[in-house]
This record gives structure tokens, sequence and C-alpha cells, in this order.
């Protein structure tokens, strides 16, 4: 497969081309409204540009595509307690179905790749020991 680049379907009327951004904008949205998604991870630099304000919705999402197949890469950020292979399962139906659904292209794979997990945010901090058990010895007898 080569890499993508925005394939052309011709009909009486003219052609019609979809342009490689499509396919991550649709990869990205039907990834990240899986359950159990966190968000969607772009990397250093894709963090980054987030935080300045640029809203990237195909962040994290890398598309290979040849006439009529299309290879998918995803990299997510996955919320503690849930299963990562039944998210990871999950992700993959549904990035195939919605590329499938939306532009006729068959599918061949979608690669997760799972970056991180989020804590719950009272579990990212370590909560230091309260001063009445730090002083008080318990023994095992």
């Amino acid at each position: 497969m080569e890499e993508y680049t925005a394939d052309t379907e011709k009909t009486e009327l003219g052609k019609i081309q979809i342009a490689p951004e499509v396919l991550e904008v649709i990869a990205g949205m039907a990834a990240s409204e899986v359950e159990g998604v966190a968000q969607m991870s772009g990397g250093f630099v894709g963090d980054i540009a987030e935080r300045l304000g640029r809203k990237n919705v195909a962040r994290g999402v890398r598309v290979e595509v040849g006439s009529r197949e299309a290879a998918v890469d995803v990299s997510i950020v996955v919320k503690y307690g849930y299963r990562i292979p039944e998210v990871a399962r999950n992700i993959q139906d549904s990035v195939s179905s919605a590329i499938e659904s939306m532009t006729g292209l068959t599918v061949v794979e979608v690669n997760v790749h799972i970056v991180d997990v989020e804590l719950k945010p009272d579990e990212k901090t370590l909560s230091a020991p309260s001063p009445t058990h730090s002083e008080e010895h318990v023994r095992v007898r």
C-alpha cells in the first residue's frame, strides 16, 4: 500500500475526490466516540498545538490508502478501569464501519496504539498519609 493520495471516482457528471484529511477526521471522530477512550493522542507536537487553541479532530490518526483500500493507525489514551482489548476492538469496528460506509473504501486494517491510561482525578496525585496514621504503629500478631 502506498501513502494516501486523494482517491478519484469518475461519474458521468464529473469526478469525485476525497481528500486525505477527510478519512483522518472520520477515523478520529469514530474512535473518540468509543466508550473508554479518554482522548486521542497526537504526540508531543499535536498536544502542544491543541493547547495553543488549534482543535484537531484527526489528532492521533494516520491513514494509508491504495486505490480502493485503506489502513488506519489510531493512537489513544484509555480511561482507567476499562478493558483495553475490548476498547481497542470497539475502535477497530467503529473506525472500519465509519470509513467504509461514508467513503466506499475497504478498510483492511485498523491498528490501535494505546499510549497512556488516564487516571481518575483523585488518583493522579498521591495523597499523603494523614498525621494520625503516620504516628500510629500497627503491629501484626
